[in-house]
């Protein structure tokens, strides 16, 4: 009777401790090292990805202000995606334009009128949702064994890093100090050997005279609200393609590289709603939205911050980053075409380097299903 009396009374302490445990909060997981993967994830993405839509901007006759409009779609439309994604899976959800989407752009847009490519993206996006809905990537993906999960990471991740040789060999000072940097803060301050790295290539390109003339224009840049056209023939001739190489290009690989970091993504949600946030920011020129392989990579990693818990955070600072970067998107654009093509592609290369090596590692272990 006593000891059932004692169980009587501990029971409530033991309800009112599990109670008064603090909760996990943003503010108090918040992190240098996360702060900065999700920075060094932005500007690779403006440096390199960013490129190729402007070049299908060109390519369509798009007006300065029309591209502008677009760059602010994309960007802010990832970032609420990012942010979002973040916080409600506490995961490091990146969401991103489609690359490949952007280069059938560039040999399709030109044929058709601007409202009737935004008529296409509605559909791509629509599309994008709908299958996301019924988790049918996800399943596929969960019979793929482990080893080839990884190998399909591993092949995405290390022609950045073989390409930081080549930047070596044509910038030596500036990639090369990079490379340098970033061995030594790795062998000191390993979650911070990315933001040395970069902190020393700006500092030798500045030194060097290497970087380009900052064609900046201040201002805040402002959507343009676009009417759709929905036509058989740009559905078939953009919206189709465009979401064909979006989920095997970009969503597929996206979900491959949140596994192979150990994280298990909620499929659905996150193609669902990436497919409808595409939808609201078609009306403003975003092509199409999808999840994101290359800075995933970067976000997920053990670089943005050693508790897995907490890499989240890269998410979410990935996605202020984004929304800043699309209110000055003139600004961004001129900026970074002044940053050596060499410094970038070292940074690349580096800020891959850890998820490169695991991943060649996994391929290595047995393994006859996929994780989770």
């Amino acid at each position: 009777m006593d000891r059932q009396t004692v169980t009587r009374t501990e029971s409530p302490q033991a309800s009112t401790r599990i109670e008064e445990r603090p909760r996990r909060t943003l503010r108090g997981e918040v992190s240098l090292s996360a702060v900065v993967a999700g920075f060094v994830a932005v500007a690779i993405s403006y440096a390199g990805p960013l490129l190729v839509v402007l070049q299908a901007a060109r390519a369509g006759g798009l007006s300065a202000d029309l591209t502008s409009s677009w760059v602010w779609a994309i960007s802010v439309g990832s970032g609420v995606a990012c942010i979002l994604g973040s916080l409600v899976t506490r995961q490091p959800v990146m969401i991103a334009w489609s690359i490949p989407g952007a280069a059938v752009l560039m040999a399709m847009l030109g044929s058709y009128t601007l409202n009737e490519a935004i008529g296409a993206y509605i559909v791509c996006g629509a599309l994008s949702a709908l299958l996301g809905a019924t988790g049918l990537i996800g399943r596929l993906l969960a019979m793929v064994p482990r080893p080839i999960t990884q190998a399909v990471l591993a092949g995405v991740l290390l022609p950045f890093g073989i390409t930081v040789a080549g930047a070596v060999v044509s910038a030596p000072v500036v990639a090369g100090g990079i490379v340098v940097g970033y061995l030594i803060g790795r062998r000191f301050l390993p979650r911070y050997a990315v933001f040395g790295a970069m902190a020393l290539g700006a500092v030798l390109a500045a030194a060097t005279g290497t970087s380009g003339t900052f064609a900046v224009h201040p201002g805040i840049t402002v959507p343009m609200l676009l009417v759709p056209h929905f036509t058989l023939g740009s559905i078939l001739g953009i919206g189709l393609p465009l979401f064909i190489v979006t989920q095997a290009g970009q969503n597929a690989p996206g979900l491959i590289v949140m596994r192979a970091s150990g994280f298990e993504p909620n499929d659905r949600l996150l193609l669902t709603g990436s497919g409808i946030v595409s939808i609201v920011f078609a009306f403003f020129g975003a092509h199409a939205l999808n999840l994101a392989a290359v800075t995933a990579a970067i976000a997920t990693s053990g670089e943005s911050h050693p508790d897995k818990r907490r890499r989240y955070v890269a998410g979410v600072s990935t996605g202020v980053f984004y929304v800043l970067g699309g209110f000055l998107a003139t600004m961004i654009v001129g900026l970074f075409a002044a940053i050596p093509p060499a410094m970038l592609t070292a940074l690349a290369g580096v800020a891959l380097l850890v998820p490169a090596q695991n991943a060649l590692h996994g391929t290595m272990q047995e393994g006859a299903t996929a994780p989770g």
